[in-house]
């Protein structure tokens, strides 16, 4: 794999991953400060949130080395009015900019929690322009493989997925920070995140039914399509079939079947121990399909003409 196709699918997978995070433990912490307090949301989510920073650093350095030139960086942005390229930059140094000074305002509890709130959404928003402008980057009619409205879909679909996931994990290593910190705060703490757990193991579900329809449907088209995107879907079956089907499986199994076994053990109290180990597997496996997931989308692009 060249270093150019290496740095793609890091800052793509990370950066999906980044907003996706920010956007699902936004919604958690305005759920759980309505079902609890202001004050258990926040030692929910903080720490979960500060761990956000360095995926988004490394998915940001990723993305130098696809520049080639990381001193001409600046002038990626020029062309905003035109480029989806363009737009894909700066959307996601905004969002950086913005995720950052919110997780700051947030830990130091700065300025109040409404200025904080309008400072996230905004951030949230922008994140969600960046993932869209990384879609529309692909929709060029010489590569019919990537001009699919799959690409758009399977890019939520793994903001989604690996966001819920990645949070749920987060939030596991904070619940036992703050039970070996304060053993009274952990029962609340518990109870908060057996609900939440809940809520992202029935979420993935659904997201991951949105990927296995899709891909039999992405594939069906490309297959009735023209000579270069029946050569893509011959490769994808063909050449990368294990790949594929790893791929699938490993999505199965993690936000599948580890989803069911997270959401029965969640509803029980004393089953903690269990439910983090499967919030931890399901994430990796999860993370692993993703990756392959876009290596394959790299992969198997067949161009039209020269």
């Amino acid at each position: 794999m060249e270093v150019h196709q290496l740095s793609l699918i890091t800052f793509t997978i990370l950066t999906q991953m980044s907003v996706g995070s920010f956007l699902i433990l936004g919604l958690v912490h305005f759920f759980v400060a309505r079902k609890a307090d202001m004050a258990q949301a926040d030692r929910m989510s903080d720490r979960a949130l500060l761990a956000i920073g360095p995926v988004v650093v490394l998915a940001m350095l990723a993305s130098l080395f696809h520049l080639g030139n990381p001193i001409n960086a600046p002038r990626a942005v020029t062309n905003f009015a035109t480029s989806w390229l363009s737009r894909e930059i700066l959307f996601s140094v905004v969002f950086v900019v913005l995720g950052g000074a919110f997780a700051v305002m947030q830990w130091r509890k700065i300025a109040s929690f409404a200025v904080r709130n309008v400072i996230a959404w905004i951030a949230t928003v922008v994140g969600l322009g960046s993932v869209y402008s990384m879609s529309q980057i692909y929709m060029l009619e010489t590569q019919p493989a990537w001009n699919s409205w799959a690409t758009v879909v399977s890019f939520f679909a793994t903001m989604l997925l690996l966001g819920l996931l990645a949070v749920g994990a987060a939030l596991v290593a904070n619940y036992a920070f703050v039970k070996r910190q304060d053993s009274d705060c952990a029962e609340v703490q518990c109870a908060l995140l057996r609900d939440t757990l809940r809520w992202i193991a029935v979420t993935a579900v659904l997201v991951l039914g949105v990927e296995l329809v899709v891909a039999p449907i992405y594939l069906t088209t490309l297959s009735v399509g023209s000579a270069a995107a029946q050569e893509s879907a011959r490769m994808m079956i063909e050449d990368f079939g294990v790949l594929l089907g790893l791929r699938l499986g490993l999505a199965f199994i993690g936000a599948g079947v580890f989803g069911f076994f997270l959401y029965q053990n969640a509803s029980s109290p004393g089953r903690e121990r269990i439910m983090g180990n499967l919030v931890y597997a399901a994430f990796a496996l999860v993370l692993v399909s993703e990756l392959l997931g876009r290596f394959l989308f790299y992969a198997t692009r067949v161009s039209i003409g020269i």
